[in-house]
């Protein structure tokens, strides 16, 4: 394909006349695609249906520690539950609190206590003139949510293929107290897909903050979701714990996790791991919050993914499912675009998504252009806070939910959209 930089303005408007004709088409099938989140398809919850077999009228439901796991009790998670979050979180069991179903909870609570509360003896933040949060952009929408619900300030720091870049970071961090936390997700970032680098990791752990109480919201969400079974193939990312330890910063971390996209989201297990004093802080507020969990749900879990030691092998059949329709993703796009110079995109190892870059001042018009042919992305500006990228040209593509066959229409319809888009900006059309 000629790079539309390089065509005369005849071949452009040949081009789009192509292009439109060929989207009115698109138009014209009715089509109902849906690739606006990362949602686990209908092949890769059936991976799970087995554990809800496990625990019947005849199955023993007594923890280990004797704890009747029908009844009330257990604050932190019964052990066979720490041990296998321990395992998802890179951890140790005795710094693992397991919580309710779903991480994005504990991170809001985990915020709201800060909020509520301070930490270590700080002052509670919601009684600061200002509070504010490091924001890795492109990044997790449902995170700045909170941010923007609590009333935080969120700075957009730029990340490239190994995290935030730190020396932003760090200027930040080093000349405002205001500036209380960043968002991390370490391992097949969302939505770039990017694992960070052992530099990044020790320089996030080391760094010297204007604020004592500086937090890293750890979001382990994506640490064992390979596309190969094969660990030559698969992305490792250097314990925050074991940086911050060594940095002399050992309470500075908060990690979460859940198994959300590892069985069932909405009816999985979610759980924190932090420094002995983080999580006897986190206990205190706890006592007055919950008597306990779901301790079936843990029990089930636990003994279905063999305390974590069943992992590897259950998230092998996930990979088996996910790689596919990745390939797809990246084979469609530089079919369709390569070579024309207008779009980049993200070709990651694991994780939900690919971080596409079209036009800059196109990208609200390609989804609105996909919403009309029939195909719901992310919303444009998703992936920045407030929803606002300056450049607007960031789109997650999520290519998990749909089956192959209706994912690669899905992908026939964006790349026509994206070439269109392209198109009329060129021409002024």
């Amino acid at each position: 394909m000629p790079r539309y930089a390089d065509m005369s303005k005849a071949e452009l408007e040949a081009e789009l006349a192509q292009v439109r004709a060929r989207y009115d088409e698109m138009v014209a099938r009715r089509l109902s695609l849906n690739m606006a989140r990362g949602k686990p398809s209908a092949a890769q919850l059936e991976l799970s249906l087995p554990m809800l077999d496990i625990l019947d009228a005849a199955a023993d439901l007594t923890a280990e520690d004797g704890t009747d796991c029908r009844n009330y009790g257990v604050l932190d998670g019964i052990p066979e539950a720490k041990r296998l979050m321990a395992t998802l979180l890179d951890d140790e069991p005795e710094n693992v609190i397991v919580l309710g179903n779903a991480s994005l909870t504990a991170m809001y609570d985990a915020m709201v206590r800060l909020m509520l509360f301070g930490t270590q003896g700080s002052t509670p933040w919601a009684q600061l003139p200002e509070v504010k949060w490091l924001c890795p952009v492109p990044g997790y929408d449902r995170h700045f949510t909170i941010c923007e619900a609590l009333g935080i300030q969120m700075i957009p720091v730029p990340m490239d293929e190994n995290g935030p870049i730190m020396d932003e970071v760090e200027r930040l961090v080093a000349n405002d107290a205001a500036v209380k936390g960043i968002w991390c997700v370490p391992k097949y970032s969302n939505p770039t897909g990017a694992t960070y680098s052992d530099e990044v990791v020790r320089r996030l752990a080391a760094m010297e903050c204007a604020a004592p109480d500086f937090r890293i919201f750890w979001d382990n969400a994506y640490a064992v979701h390979h596309f190969s079974d094969d660990p030559a193939e698969q992305d490792a990312v250097l314990d925050i714990a074991v940086a911050c330890r060594d940095a002399g910063n050992p309470d500075r971390y908060l990690k979460f996790g859940s198994t959300s996209k590892i069985t069932f989201p909405g009816a999985g297990v979610a759980a924190a791991a932090a420094s002995p004093a983080n999580v006897a802080e986190i206990k205190r507020h706890m006592n007055a919050q919950a008597i306990g969990h779901d301790k079936l749900n843990q029990l089930r879990h636990a003994r279905f993914l063999n305390e974590g030691a069943g992992l590897a092998e259950h998230m092998a059949r996930h990979g088996a499912l996910m790689e596919p329709k990745f390939r797809l993703v990246t084979e469609r796009l530089e079919a369709e675009l390569g070579g024309a110079g207008i779009a980049t995109w993200t070709n990651p190892r694991g994780g939900y998504f690919v971080s596409f870059e079209g036009p800059a001042g196109t990208a609200r018009r390609i989804v609105d252009l996909a919403r009309t042919a029939g195909v719901v992305m992310t919303g444009a500006g998703a992936t920045w806070p407030y929803g606002d990228d300056p450049a607007d040209s960031n789109i997650r593509i999520a290519p998990s939910l749909p089956p192959l066959e209706e994912l690669d229409e899905a992908m026939d319809v964006f790349t026509c959209c994206v070439k269109l888009a392209a198109l009329e900006q060129l021409l002024g059309a």
